[in-house]
């Protein structure tokens, strides 16, 4: 990582919040905010040694990056991690609600607790960051909130109605607590990648397959996502974008 010259650090004093952030697009989202100058705060949920790695990079480029672990579908620990993040920085500019897990298979093959797991994570978690965010930027009247969905909650994926209904269900909530949140200078929005290379799809046997259906026949970056999650949280054109979906997705959903 390498921090931008300070008339370029949009983001400084800011404070980021991302969730899942150890690893693969989360990773790639700290480090593109922190070169913009955000205090980066870096939730896992058990990879603590790829935090702590992350922290270390950051810190070394000159930024300032903190590590906090707590299953973000769980009440308690939400509270304790923004709880946490607010004695230390006093402030939260930026949550990007990133966290989430698979478990595929087909409806009839899935078992509820599989069903749960990934409706509590992916959509739940969402719910409780954003509530919790959204108590601390109504007292500042700004803050900026990015949901990570997917393709699949737009268009479905074979094997995944859990994971597609969570990512539904996070489109949904963007474009209602954008509405909830605006005129108190808030905006929310959602970034919905598409097949990403990252350890979640390193395990596809069906890549050429896959790969027909994405218009750039290719597969995306972790910091082509990255790049459009700075946009919204950092320029000043974002500021009247409110909730919005954008997918990056290499064309696979053109509406």
């Amino acid at each position: 990582m390498e921090l931008l010259p300070e008339n370029l650090q949009k983001l400084r004093g800011q404070v980021a919040i991302i969730t899942g952030a150890s690893r693969g697009i989360g990773r790639a989202i700290a480090l593109e905010l922190a070169s913009y100058g955000a205090n980066v705060v870096v939730n896992y949920a058990s990879s603590s040694g790829a935090a702590d790695s992350l922290v270390a990079e950051i810190t070394a480029a000159g930024g300032e990056a903190l590590a906090l672990q707590a299953d973000v579908s769980k009440l308690d620990q939400v509270e304790a991690l923004f709880n946490t993040v607010i004695d230390k920085f006093k402030r939260i500019d930026i949550l990007v609600n990133n966290a989430g897990i698979t478990r595929d298979t087909l409806l009839l093959r899935m078992k509820p607790e599989d069903w749960q797991a990934v409706i509590d994570l992916n959509l739940t978690g969402v719910f409780l960051c954003t509530r919790a965010a959204s108590k601390v930027m109504l007292k500042q009247r700004s803050g900026r909130i990015i949901n990570i969905a997917s393709v699949a909650g737009q268009m479905g994926n074979p094997g995944q109605a859990n994971y597609s209904a969570a990512k539904a269900g996070v489109i949904g909530f963007t474009k209602t607590v954008a509405k909830e949140l605006a005129s108190r200078g808030i905006t929310v929005n959602a970034v919905a990648p598409g097949f990403i290379s990252t350890d979640m799809t390193s395990n596809l046997s069906n890549t050429e397959e896959i790969l027909k259906f994405i218009p750039l026949g290719r597969y995306g970056q972790p910091e082509e996502i990255a790049g459009m999650v700075r946009f919204l949280a950092a320029d000043t054109a974002a500021a009247y974008i409110t909730g919005q979906v954008f997918n990056v997705d290499g064309g696979m959903v053109m509406a």
